[in-house]
């Protein structure tokens, strides 16, 4: 009778494992971006544009009203966010991060921390 019990535990133990090693995949990429690599959309429903790098390729990818802009831990209207970024005046040493959904290929966040 143990071993019986023994293994069903093992079979439950084994199930359990199973699900837990589900197919994990990527949904979501931050990108760190110098401000002097970024352009933010001029409208809710615009295009961000950036790359990482002088020599990099420039991505564009859209915006949506659903996009939060974070400022400081706080978010912001995207106007808001756009003056307060003007104001930035070291850009090179200014990193935004740029959260890009995969699947829609949005932006789902923008943030910088002052």
């Amino acid at each position: 009778m143990n071993m019986h019990i023994q293994r069903l535990l093992v079979l439950v133990l084994l199930g359990l494992s199973l699900s837990a090693a589900a197919d994990f995949r990527t949904t979501t990429e931050v990108w760190e971006v110098e401000l002097i690599y970024l352009r933010l959309p001029a409208t809710e429903g615009g295009t961000l544009a950036f790359s990482r790098c002088a020599d990099c390729e420039v991505q564009t990818l859209r915006a949506t009203a659903a996009t939060r802009y974070v400022l400081n831990n706080r978010d912001v209207t995207l106007a808001d966010f756009r003056q307060a970024v003007s104001r930035i005046t070291n850009r090179k040493d200014a990193i935004i991060d740029v959260s890009h959904h995969l699947e829609s290929n949005t932006v789902t966040k923008v943030r910088v921390k002052l």
